[in-house]
């Protein structure tokens, strides 16, 4: 992996965390670094799938930015999907009995 597809990673992964944390709601109630982190982990295995398979990633392609884009769109995406729901409420009470 180039220093090039690395920045590039890093870029899109944060400038989608930001925007999908901006635009959801339900992102407001997660911590402020998990869409970043899951965006730019997200778009750097979208290099390493570009590399995989076959593209060159001497310098940023078409193809590698692609991949880049659509991975962390779906990492940042499963995080607003399931960000700041409510825990399930038990049948049980606190004292372990029935209600």
């Amino acid at each position: 992996m180039t220093a090039t597809s690395l920045l590039t990673a890093v870029t899109v992964g944060l400038v989608l965390g930001i925007v999908v944390r901006w635009l959801v709601p339900a992102c407001r109630g997660v911590p402020f670094w998990l869409p970043l982190a899951v965006g730019v982990g997200a778009a750097l295995s979208g290099t390493v799938a570009a590399r995989l398979a076959g593209v060159d990633t001497s310098q940023v392609s078409l193809v590698e930015l692609v991949l880049q884009v659509v991975l962390a769109g779906l990492g940042v995406g499963a995080v607003a999907v399931t960000a700041d729901r409510q825990p399930r409420t038990s049948r049980y009470g606190k004292t372990g009995k029935p209600r």
